[in-house]
């Protein structure tokens, strides 16, 4: 005679076994359609800031001193006083989301490392700067102390028509992807300044190289 206890235990031991299955195949399925729909999401948000183009619009950029820069597409601008060192930069977001600016670096000269700096060492803004996504804005910076190496240092670089080498910190606007850009600056027969991108860091995710 058959053995219905056994059969039965057999038959609920398969059953549990398949829904197992079943179960974690599903998970799994899920949890790969989340990870596609986060990196969806992400890709929508991601911003990425170059130089503008030549023919976009000259923009004017103001400084709480009452100073005000004109900056021509695929241009910076840098001048000085005995009070101030003032820098600016046309830019364009070429990326799929709002770009959020955090912070900014200067070196004198063109900066070739292939190692981004700390974002910690970053001057931080001290207004909000965005640029909408497919559109044009600008990043701007100040050295206002005049006894600070720092001021000595730009100064003597702007004065001299040296190349100028600015890293700019920015994200997405949720306050994520973080990248660091940076641009160099050369002088212009006519007096302005030429702006190129040179290498772009994604500090919160992996290396696209």
């Amino acid at each position: 005679m058959a053995d219905w206890v056994t059969i039965s235990s057999l038959a609920t031991a398969s059953g549990t076994l398949v829904l197992a299955g079943a179960t974690f195949a599903s998970v799994k399925s899920a949890n790969r359609a989340s990870r596609v729909s986060e990196r969806s999401l992400l890709a929508g948000l991601r911003p990425l800031l170059v130089p503008s183009r030549l023919e976009d619009a000259t923009q004017k950029v103001g400084f709480l001193d009452g100073k005000w820069l004109h900056v021509p597409g695929s241009c910076g601008a840098a001048e000085t006083s005995d009070e101030a060192v003032y820098l600016a930069i046309s830019l364009r977001n070429v990326g799929s989301g709002i770009a959020a600016l955090h912070g900014w670096r200067f070196a004198p000269g063109l900066d070739t490392s292939r190692e981004h700096p700390d974002p910690n060492d970053f001057t931080r803004l001290t207004r909000d700067l965005y640029v909408a996504a497919g559109d044009v804005g600008f990043w701007q910076g100040t050295f206002r102390d005049p006894a600070s190496d720092e001021f000595a240092t730009a100064r003597a670089a702007v004065e001299a028509r040296d190349y100028l080498t600015v890293e700019i910190l920015y994200g997405d606007l949720e306050g994520g992807q973080r990248v660091i850009s940076r641009y160099a600056l050369s002088p212009r027969g006519d007096g302005g300044w030429l702006a190129a991108a040179g290498r772009h860091w994604n500090v919160d995710g992996p290396d696209p190289r």
